[in-house]
């Protein structure tokens, strides 16, 4: 499996009447391609700088994601058959990327390693700090 990251460029009207069926059609497209999608969340939604199919206003939609590299061709074919994307783009990230990525957009499903780092030990914390500490020279 390897981890990629997703921005999708929707149709901002269409995702403000059905938000949720919006969003439920990309994950469809996703998942047909055998994504397994690890975090999700809207971007920016605004003013394009220039037009895009008749579009003057886009909403970027990031997603991280596993899948098998062979799924690519599906979401490109999907994506430009959906009257949803707008565009996409679809890039390859390396693990420490991913998992710092994923940590920052939904924390509750960030790897058990970087959850701890975060959460580190209040004792050690002091003795890091105490051991780098230069008022105690003074």
């Amino acid at each position: 499996m390897v981890n990629y990251e997703g921005m999708f460029l929707l149709d901002s009207g269409k995702f403000a009447a059905d938000h949720e069926g919006t969003i439920a059609h990309l994950m469809e497209i996703l998942e047909k391609a055998g994504a397994e999608v690890v975090a999700h969340r809207p971007w920016q939604d605004g003013k394009l700088a220039y037009e895009i199919e008749g579009h003057m206003k886009g909403l970027h939609y990031l997603v991280y994601f596993t899948m098998p590299g062979s799924g690519m061709d599906l979401i490109t074919r999907a994506c430009h058959l959906s009257d949803i994307v707008i565009r996409q783009m679809v890039i390859k990230q390396p693990q420490t990327l991913f998992d710092a990525m994923v940590s920052a957009i939904d924390p509750s499903s960030a790897p058990e390693s970087a959850a701890a780092e975060s959460k580190g030990d209040s004792d050690s914390d002091e003795a890091d700090y105490d051991a780098v500490d230069d008022d105690d020279e003074n």
